[in-house]
């Protein structure tokens, strides 16, 4: 049954006749007579008995009129819900990002988009970059804000880069290994070379993290393949305050350093570019995904934030 031979069956039972019917249906009566007679041959049953008065409902009828009733309601009701999605009234956006980002950009972007549309509900899930990759690939989520690494790009999520973020060292002011650094321009910090941290005592992050795929990288490009790493663990902000004690040295994106505690006053140093230390931030899809409108204007909010930067 379809929605139009619902609408026939309905408004033939209202009129009590086919001729009226056809008039508001806009449809000839002859066309309208054989589409009831197709509906009442389906269904093995007459809908209406032909009286002198006019077309009256039979019982089964009676029962097509009810659910007609409903689905068309239903229908009804479906689609101002659709034109409502389509106007930014209402709708759902599953969204993913990392512990640390999600702390710089969602206050950055969400007054802006409840300006624009207030009744979107959000959903944000925070994770590591693996598990939103994952995540996005089972279609759990509709896209996400996290950092992508060249060397781990997955060949069905669409990665749009929006802004490099470069990696600098962390450690304890007056550290002797501050004085090796450089100055150049260009650069936010004096440049130490990596190769100077071979044995050094290194504060570093698992390995299923995003950052210490970066660290080993640049590290191993500076030819420590074997770094002393004095301890490991899950938060870089932790890893960066440690380091202002003098526990170790860490290597943290440059974004983050600012929202580290105001009590950890650790010494910074630029990275050489000839390195490769660093990430970019990204708003990642699934190739090919369906993306409402509401998922599109946080996506160009999210990208004139950033790329204009």
């Amino acid at each position: 049954m379809t929605q139009k031979e619902l609408l026939y069956v309905k408004t033939i039972a209202d009129e009590k006749s086919i001729s009226q019917a056809s008039k508001i249906l806009f449809i000839a009566q002859p066309s309208l007579s054989q589409a009831l007679q197709r509906i009442e041959e389906t269904l093995g049953t007459p809908l209406f008995s032909r009286t002198s008065t006019g077309l009256t409902l039979t019982f089964a009828g009676e029962r097509y009129y009810e659910m007609a009733v409903q689905v068309l309601r239903m229908y009804q009701d479906f689609e101002i819900e659709i034109s409502d999605i389509n106007n930014l009234k209402t709708g759902r956006i599953h969204l993913g990002t990392t512990n640390h980002l999600g702390t710089l950009v969602l206050p950055q972007i969400l007054p802006r988009f409840y300006e624009i549309c207030p009744y979107i509900e959000l959903y944000i899930t925070e994770d590591n970059s693996q598990t939103l990759d994952k995540k996005l690939l089972t279609r759990k989520l509709d896209f996400t804000i996290m950092h992508a690494l060249k060397e781990n790009l997955s060949p069905q999520i669409d990665y749009e880069l929006l802004a490099k973020d470069p990696f600098i060292i962390a450690l304890a002011p007056g550290h002797p290994m501050l004085a090796r650094a450089i100055k150049k321009p260009g650069y936010v910090y004096p440049v130490l070379d990596l190769k100077l941290l071979k044995n050094q005592p290194l504060i570093m992050l698992p390995k299923e993290q995003r950052i210490r795929q970066v660290c080993d990288a640049v590290l191993a490009k500076a030819g420590i393949r074997q770094p002393n790493i004095r301890l490991t663990l899950k938060n870089y902000n932790t890893a960066q305050q440690l380091a202002a004690q003098g526990v170790g040295i860490t290597i943290v994106p440059q974004q983050y350093a600012g929202i580290v505690s105001s009590d950890c006053q650790a010494a910074f140093c630029s990275i050489d570019t000839a390195y490769g230390a660093a990430w970019d931030m990204c708003i990642a899809t699934l190739k090919n995904s369906f993306l409402s409108k509401a998922d599109l204007l946080f996506m160009r909010i999210t990208r004139e934030l950033y790329l204009s930067q």
